[in-house]
């Protein structure tokens, strides 16, 4: 079975399913990207890494990688082996002790999982002629959307439009002491947005 690594595009909000979120995977030395469907919480244990975030506390996959640093379990890499009925099945590929040793797992924690111990995520050649879908013309030099589905950049105005960057940057460090990720990760976006411009 040949692997090809995938790299993670980005997480906007579902367009097919309310509450949901899409979860872009994006083929390295390709041009398909496979979408994945995930649910909010998981979003926001990816979103929380990507964006950089730190918790006050560990969240559930934090807590998942520190007890495998303190066994000595390192997660190699994450494989999405399986597309049956929609649904992507992965594995975690772990070593402990010089062996190693495969953990069924859902695609979405094997996502965050990745995320946290830098390690890579591939797929088959099978899974991306099946659900790889290849952007066309102008949908592919579209801006990629954030979390709220909004153009990067976006001159919508926002709830916090008004307060000073120095206000934000406050209000960002207030949200993640009180494990409010989602207004974090709004602020996060009008920080990144203002500094842009």
């Amino acid at each position: 079975m040949q692997k090809i690594r995938l790299n993670i595009l980005g997480l906007s909000v579902s367009q097919t399913q309310s509450g949901a979120y899409a979860l872009v995977l994006s083929e390295e030395n390709g041009d398909r990207r496979i979408p994945i469907i995930i649910g909010p919480v998981e979003a926001q244990a990816i979103a929380i890494q990507l964006e950089g975030l730190k918790p006050p506390r560990p969240l559930t996959h934090d807590l998942i990688k520190n007890i495998a640093l303190a066994f000595n379990i390192v997660l190699l890499e994450v494989i999405i082996h399986k597309l049956e009925e929609g649904i992507f099945y992965s594995e975690l590929l772990c070593e402990m002790d010089g062996r190693e040793v495969k953990i069924d797992s859902r695609t979405s924690d094997a996502v965050a999982l990745a995320l946290r111990f830098r390690c890579p995520i591939y797929t088959t050649e099978d899974i991306l002629n099946k659900a790889g879908i290849v952007l066309e013309g102008d949908e592919a030099k579209q801006p990629e959307t954030g979390r709220a589905g909004k153009k990067a950049g976006s001159s919508e105005s926002t709830p916090f439009a008004r307060y000073t960057l120095q206000e934000l940057e406050e209000l960002l460090n207030e949200a993640v002491q009180n494990e409010d990720y989602e207004k974090a990760s709004v602020l996060r976006d009008e920080i990144s947005n203002r500094k842009k411009n």
